[in-house]
C-alpha cells in the first residue's frame, strides 16, 4: 500500500498554489499589451477561467482526463470528484493531485484568450472556454497523462508541451481565424498600454512555472530538482538569444520582446524539463528563440490577427520543445527514455506523432465548439463595441479613471 509522504505533500501544496497564481499573472502579461480601453476585459478573460474552467474540471474534466477508460477518453468514475478523497495517489493525497491538475486546465484555456482579445464578446467566451476545457483539453490530457494512447506509445511530455501549449496555440489559431481581425488591425498603430504590467506578468509567470514544471515530478525528489533547474536556465538562454536578435536587427532591446522571450523559453522547456540534462535545457532555450522570434515577425506582416502572439510563443515554442525532447532526452537523467541523440530515434517519431495528433484534434474540436456557440449568440463584438472598448461594453467599468471619468455608464444604455 502506497503511503502519503509529508514532504511530497508539502511541496505539491506549494506547487499547486504557484501554478494557480500563473493565471492572474497571465492576465497582467496580456493586459499590459492591449489598449487601455480593453485592459479589464483582457485581464478578466484570464481571471474568470479560474472559476468556470476550475468548476468544470471538478465536475467532469478531471474524470475524463484521469479516470480509467479507453485510450481516447477517461470514464465518469471521478465525476463530481466522486471517490477523490484523501487516499494516496502516488505519494500525495488524491484530492491534491486533482487540484494540481486542475490548475493546468485553467491556464491552458486562459492562454487562448491572447489571440482574440479586444474583439470577442464575454458571454460567448465564457461558454467557449468551459466547453473547450471538457471537450478538447480533458481528452488530450488523458491521451498523454491519464493512461491514453499517446502515453502508452511512449510520448514524453513532462509538464504540458503538447497538452497545454501546443493545444492552446492550435485552438488560438482557429479562434483568431473564425473571429477575424480587429477593426483597427493593420490600419492604425495598436500600442501596448502598460508595458510594466507585461514585465510583471512575465516575472510572475516565471515564478509560478517552477511549480508548473517542478511540481510535475509530483513530489520533492531529484526529478523535481532537475525540472526546477531547467526551468531556471532555459528562459535565461532564450532571453540572451532574443536580445541579441533585437540588437542586431534594430539596435534596441524591447521590454515586450524580453517578456515574450522569457515565456518562449519557459514554454520550450516545459515538455523536456524532467527528461533532459541542464546543458540540454540551455540548448533548448537558445534554439527555441530562433523560430519563435522569426515566426512573430512573419505573423506581423500577415492578416492573421493573433493579437498577443499565442501561436509564435506557445505554438512554435511548444513544438520545438516537444521535438527537442525527442532528441535530447537522456535515460541517465530521467530513468525513462533516451532521445535520438542518444541512440533512440523512435522517440523523435513518437514526439512527432504527439504533436500532430494534438494539433489536429485541437483544431477540429475548437472549430466545432465555436460553431455551436455561435448558433446561440454572436461571438464577435460589434464595431461600435470595439470602438468604445470592451471594458465598458462588456463589464461596465474602466481600468483607469481620468478626472471624473471618461465615460458615464448607464444601465439603460447599450
Amino acid at each position: 500500500m502506497t503511503t502519503i509522504s509529508a514532504a511530497d505533500t508539502a511541496w505539491m501544496l506549494i506547487a499547486t498554489a504557484m501554478v494557480l497564481v500563473m493565471t492572474p499573472a497571465l492576465g497582467f502579461f496580456y493586459g499590459g499589451m492591449v489598449r487601455a480601453k480593453n485592459t479589464l476585459n483582457t485581464m478578466m478573460m484570464s481571471y474568470v477561467a479560474l472559476a468556470f474552467v476550475g468548476i468544470a474540471w471538478a465536475i467532469i474534466g478531471y474524470s475524463l482526463a484521469f479516470s480509467e477508460g479507453s485510450g481516447l477518453i477517461g470514464g465518469l468514475h471521478y465525476g463530481f470528484l466522486n471517490s477523490v478523497r484523501l487516499e494516496a495517489r502516488g505519494s500525495i493525497p488524491h484530492i491534491l493531485f486533482a487540484a494540481y491538475q486542475g490548475t493546468f486546465a485553467v491556464i491552458t484555456a486562459a492562454l487562448i484568450s491572447g489571440a482574440i482579445v479586444e474583439r470577442m464578446r464575454f458571454g460567448p467566451y465564457l461558454t467557449f472556454i468551459t466547453l473547450w476545457s471538457i471537450v478538447v483539453y480533458a481528452p488530450i490530457a488523458h491521451w498523454v497523462w491519464g493512461g491514453g494512447w499517446l502515453g502508452k506509445l511512449g510520448a514524453l511530455d513532462f509538464a504540458g508541451g503538447t497538452v497545454v501549449h501546443i493545444n492552446a496555440a492550435a485552438a488560438a489559431l482557429v479562434v483568431a481565424v473564425v473571429l477575424g481581425s480587429r477593426k483597427d488591425y493593420a490600419r492604425q498603430a495598436i500600442i501596448p498600454q502598460n508595458v510594466p504590467f507585461t514585465l510583471l506578468g512575465a516575472g510572475l509567470l516565471w515564478f509560478g512555472w517552477f511549480g508548473f514544471n517542478g511540481g510535475s515530478a509530483l513530489g520533492a525528489n531529484p526529478t523535481a530538482a532537475l525540472a526546477f533547474a531547467n526551468t531556471m536556465f532555459a528562459p535565461m538562454t532564450t532571453l540572451v538569444v532574443w536580445s541579441l536578435f533585437d540588437l542586431t536587427r534594430t539596435g534596441k532591446t524591447t521590454a515586450i520582446g524580453a517578456a515574450t522571450a522569457i515565456v518562449v523559453g519557459l514554454v520550450a522547456i516545459t515538455p523536456a524539463a524532467g527528461f533532459v540534462s541542464p546543458l540540454s535545457g540551455i540548448a533548448i532555450g537558445g534554439i527555441a528563440a530562433i523560430p519563435s522570434y522569426f515566426a512573430l515577425l512573419w505573423r506581423a506582416r500577415t492578416r492573421l490577427d493573433d493579437s498577443l502572439d499565442v501561436i509564435s510563443a506557445h505554438g512554435v515554442g511548444g513544438i520545438v520543445g516537444a521535438l527537442l525532447t525527442g532528441v535530447l532526452a537522456e535515460r541517465s537523467w530521467n530513468g525513462t527514455a533516451d532521445g535520438a541523440l542518444f541512440g533512440n530515434l523512435w522517440q523523435l517519431v513518437v514526439q512527432f506523432a504527439a504533436v500532430a495528433a494534438t494539433i489536429v484534434y485541437s483544431v477540429v474540436g475548437t472549430f466545432v465548439i465555436l460553431k455551436l456557440v455561435a448558433l446561440v449568440a454572436p461571438l464577435r463584438a460589434s464595431p461600435r463595441e470595439e470602438g468604445i472598448g470592451l471594458d465598458v461594453t462588456q463589464h461596465g467599468e474602466e481600468a483607469y479613471s481620468r478626472g471624473e471619468g471618461a465615460i458615464l455608464v448607464h444601465a439603460d444604455r447599450g
